[in-house]
């Protein structure tokens, strides 16, 4: 199985928060996931990032693939 570590958006229109999730790469977006790695909520300022790192490292030694959106946030922090 081939998992990614993607953003799961919660919330309502106009008021988005995102959950990091561990998913099988082939899934939805908002699909069923295997784990929450952490939180991210852009609506506060500045934006809360909250990272599960013990999860997030475990993932990345398993080989999951980081999205592209989630990759632009871990560099900012």
């Amino acid at each position: 199985m081939a998992v990614a570590l993607r953003l799961f958006r919660l919330g309502k229109k106009n008021n988005p928060s995102y959950r990091v999730v561990a998913i099988d790469k082939r899934d939805k977006r908002n699909g069923s996931y295997i784990e929450v790695v952490g939180i991210y909520d852009p609506m506060v300022n500045p934006h809360r990032l909250e990272l599960k790192q013990d999860r997030l490292e475990y993932w990345m030694s398993r080989g999951a693939q980081v999205s592209e959106g989630l990759r632009k946030l871990l560099k900012k922090d």
